[in-house]
């Protein structure tokens, strides 16, 4: 160990047997191994049964590499991680190997360092050490990268001269958006060096990063407890305790922990202080640190090493130098995860290039052409493709006719339903090229030069445009044709730029002037102004200059099934939602974070699968406008559920429309106001004033194709969960009715949300699902809270034991309130890909992702990386909304 695991050992070699005693008689020799970073230690002891117990270390030697994977298979629990004391550190675990009777045993670190008439510390478990020091990192990973020399750059950038102040602190070192907390390390540190001034040298800097810096736990927990220690006596009080958990809780924006830190302290200090001294000690602190976790926290997090190595480097990238071959192997990568797409957008392209070529050919032969030449050619091949786009942009949202083709045929195995939005963003990029091209060249090009035309010229031109010569460009643009153009072009304008994210999203800053013109409102109403441009679209393609014969014309044939078609989805959709689909408000609650949940009574014969959506109008927010929101009931319960995010015009009217006839919660309900409305006393004491829903659907999306895959990966963020809540508990109900058809036996489901709040939404959900399947068997739930720092950050180091302790006595989370504990920070997803590949080799599994749009190019790449390198193949859907 010395020489090879680093610090500690001085360089020298074991020391004899005969320093060494141990109450150990059962004759054995025992080995352990430690790891130090990347190397291995083993470290042999003969425990001889000569009756004085004595222990002799026989070996320290170092690990080959290609041992190492063995070493990990050989012990399930991970190697104690290295403290201060390097070799003393290390071989305080081996008085559990040395430690034969039922006598105390002497620490053997105590022993190397002739220490032996002091009582023996506390038996750090590996896996307790591990935990611990996951729980107390001062640092991020990316300042202790850096070190001191970017540190010192900060330290010269900040200081005023010479000295670094108290409240600077903090954003020196690396410990930004804390500044509070940071002080109040620097307040602990100072007092340990009886330091009393507000500023700091450099090298007093120095000293404090060291400090703060040292991987060691023994420095790590002294740091900690000073901190929380406000007076230096070695004693933290209850009142000093809860001073540290109030900031803790303040600095990760948690207000409920806040609301009740009194009880919270009062089960810390109920836990490590059980004589009712009223103070707790080091010694105190580090046994809450040391604890084994849970059996499901282990469950959790061990996994076949071997294999997940062994993905580890199939997939790193391979080192191939060769540009050719590296270009073919992300083509063939990018063909098998996008064949769909590219046969539809291959297809697609070639329609509108030979429509544009047949157009231009014909025009090539056509009398205009001597005078206008290949403007008029390029213009009317732009027209033809424009036909084409106008009536095919239709036919991606008649949402009743994808539905049923994505739900009883299996023209999904081929087509991709679910990019039916996409494609029509696509076709409406085709429209502006044909149009570009249909009115530039118009314009600049052969209207021109047929003004300019010779009297000769222009003789073969009488029979298009008149007898008379034409007398000045206006002359075009006044016309029906001109007219008619000018109003698609403008309209079209208006509808494609408050269609872009800016505008429909509302994302244009206060100040804006173009801000009022933003929100999902104006871009409803933008896009149906196609109704004008349709008319205007087929009056200009009757009134052309130079074809007049009516079957010759084809604007009509382009649109004549595609217009029929919508016009009758249209129809369905207000027959079905006014009348053959009504619906009964039966609860409401309306949560933090903006959120409000209707449950509606299910009308007779309606048929959804988890992850379809529903269309609902308010007439008293609006008489004309449809929303789509996600139903969040299963298939199986006697009830629809929706939950809504109140970011809008229409939602924001919309919950302040229900909040009237809530009333605050029950004792033991969730959210901020409630209405229970099943029977006709509540509707009364309602007032009467329910508003009136209409809803219209059930309408597909990617989500509904869950029951295809063998393993679910259901990742959520924010109110993304919707979708994702009714598959969850669909296949729970599948499983437990013993559903034989049914493939899914395994699901993963990762809820991602910034506000504490925010766990409020779906409380009954997770609480039932946990209640279902108390082993975890089918559903493995994930809650991760955000705004928390991650579980390797001393701002959460309280609330990681809190959150230990509460659970461990009620069985409820200190963050969400369910029975599902909340994870810190967001998740590392390759290890949550490396885990799911880990655990289900040579099967499919099913990506369903909604939620922001920034996280979809990661977990698409991960997807298309896990596929192709193992054996297991994952499958990405992303929701659109």
């Amino acid at each position: 160990m010395s020489g090879q695991a680093g610090s500690g050992g001085g360089g020298a070699g074991p020391p004899p047997a005969s320093a060494f005693k141990s109450p150990s008689t059962d004759g054995k020799r025992r080995s352990t191994r430690f790891k130090d970073e990347d190397e291995y230690v083993e470290v042999t002891l003969d425990v001889r049964g000569d009756g004085d117990g004595a222990v002799a270390v026989r070996s320290v030697k170092s690990v080959a590499p290609d041992a190492q994977e063995a070493a990990l298979l050989d012990r399930p629990a991970p190697a104690a991680a290295p403290g201060p004391g390097g070799l003393s550190s290390k071989l305080r675990a081996l008085r559990r190997i040395a430690s034969g009777s039922k006598r105390a045993a002497v620490p053997l670190a105590a022993l190397l360092r002739g220490d032996r008439d002091r009582p023996a510390r506390l038996d750090r478990s590996v896996t307790g050490a591990a935990s611990a020091l996951r729980g107390l990192q001062f640092l991020n990973q990316a300042a202790v990268t850096e070190g001191w020399p970017e540190v010192e750059k900060r330290f010269h950038r900040l200081a005023v001269d010479g000295f670094l102040l108290r409240s600077r602190f903090g954003q020196c070192i690396g410990m930004v958006g804390s500044e509070e907390f940071a002080v109040q390390i620097f307040d602990s540190l100072a007092r340990r060096r009886g330091i009393t001034a507000q500023v700091l040298t450099k090298d007093q800097l120095r000293e404090f990063w060291e400090q703060l810096s040292d991987p060691g736990f023994d420095a790590k927990l002294r740091t900690f407890f000073d901190m929380v220690d406000k007076n230096a006596d070695g004693q933290i009080t209850e009142e000093e305790l809860k001073e540290v958990l109030t900031l803790t809780a303040s600095a990760n924006k948690l207000s409920k922990i806040l609301e009740r830190v009194d009880e919270y302290t009062a089960l810390i200090m109920e836990e490590l202080d059980p004589e009712n001294l009223g103070y707790i000690e080091i010694a105190n602190l580090e046994s809450l640190l040391l604890q084994p976790p849970s059996q499901a926290q282990s469950r959790l997090v061990t996994h076949s090493s071997n294999i997940s190595q062994l993905i580890s480097q199939k997939l790193a990238p391979a080192p191939d130098r060769n540009p050719l071959r590296c270009a073919a192997r992300r083509l063939l990568y990018f063909l098998e995860d996008n064949w769909k797409r590219v046969w539809v957008m291959a297809l697609w392209l070639a329609i509108n290039a030979g429509l544009f070529a047949w157009k231009f050919a014909a025009y090539r032969r056509h009398p205009t052409f001597d005078v206008m030449g290949y403007c008029v050619c390029v213009a009317k091949g732009g027209a033809e493709t424009t036909k084409f786009n106008m009536a095919l942009i239709l036919l991606p949202v008649c949402r009743n006719t994808i539905t049923w083709l994505r739900s009883r045929t299996r023209l999904g195995a081929a087509v991709p339903f679910n990019d039916n939005i996409n494609f029509h963003k696509v076709v409406a990029g085709g429209v502006a090229v044909g149009v570009a091209l249909h009115a530039v060249t118009h314009l600049t090009c052969d209207f021109p030069r047929l003004l300019h035309a010779s009297a000769a010229a222009y003789e073969p031109m009488k029979a298009y445009f008149g007898q008379r010569r034409i007398p000045n460009y206006w002359w075009f643009v006044k016309g029906v044709e001109g007219v008619t153009g000018v109003i698609m072009v403008v309209l079209m304008a208006v509808a494609y730029t408050l269609a872009h994210p800016w505008f429909r999203r509302g994302k244009l800053s206060e100040g804006n002037p173009l801000r009022r013109l933003s929100g999902f409102n104006m871009f409803w109403y933008s896009h149906h102004l196609f109704v004008i441009v349709y008319i205007a679209f087929i009056v200009h393609g009757v009134c052309l200059y130079i074809n007049r014969t009516w079957y010759k014309q084809t604007t009509w044939m382009y649109l004549a099934i595609p217009l029929l078609l919508y016009a009758g989805e249209r129809l369905l959709r207000a027959l079905r939602s006014h009348g053959l689909t009504t619906v009964r408000i039966e609860k409401v609650a309306v949560y933090p974070g903006n959120v409000i949940a209707i449950h509606m009574s299910k009308p007779h014969g309606f048929s959804y699968k988890s992850g379809q959506y529903i269309y609902v109008n308010c007439g008293e927010v609006s008489p004309f406008e449809w929303h789509p929101f996600t139903i969040t009931s299963a298939p199986g319960d006697d009830y629809l559920s929706m939950h809504i995010r109140c970011r809008g015009d229409w939602t924001t009217s919309f919950r302040a429309l229900f909040s009237q006839v809530c009333r605050p919660p029950a004792a033991g309900q969730s959210g901020l106001l409630r209405a229970d409305l099943t029977s006709p006393a509540a509707v009364a004491t309602a007032g009467g004033k329910l508003p009136k829903l209409l809803i219209d659907g059930p309408y597909g999306a990617p989500a509904q194709d869950y029951r295809k895959y063998d393993v679910l990966l259901l990742i959520g963020l924010g109110i993304g969960a919707t979708p994702l809540i009714s598959i969850v508990k669909d296949v729970l109900n599948s499983i437990s009715a013993g559903d034989e058809r049914f493939l899914t036996r395994r699901v993963y489901f990762y809820w991602c949300t910034r506000e504490e709040g925010s766990f409020e939404w779906f409380r009954g959900v997770m609480n039932e699902v946990a209640e279902r399947d108390a082993r975890g068997d089918v559903v493995e739930l994930h809650n991760h809270c955000t705004s928390v720092y991650e579980e390797g950050d001393a701002r959460s180091a309280l609330l990681v034991m809190l959150q230990a302790l509460h659970h461990a006595k009620s069985g409820v989370d200190v963050v969400s309130g369910t029975r599902v504990r909340t994870h810190f920070a967001r998740p590392n997803w390759r290890d949550v890909f490396k885990r799911v590949a880990c655990g289900h080799q040579g099967q499919r599994v099913g990506v369903f992702y909604c939620g922001d749009q920034k996280v979809t190019p990661e977990l698409r790449r991960l997807s298309q990386d896990f596929s192709h390198k193992t054996t297991t193949k994952f499958v990405f859907h992303k929701e659109n909304f």
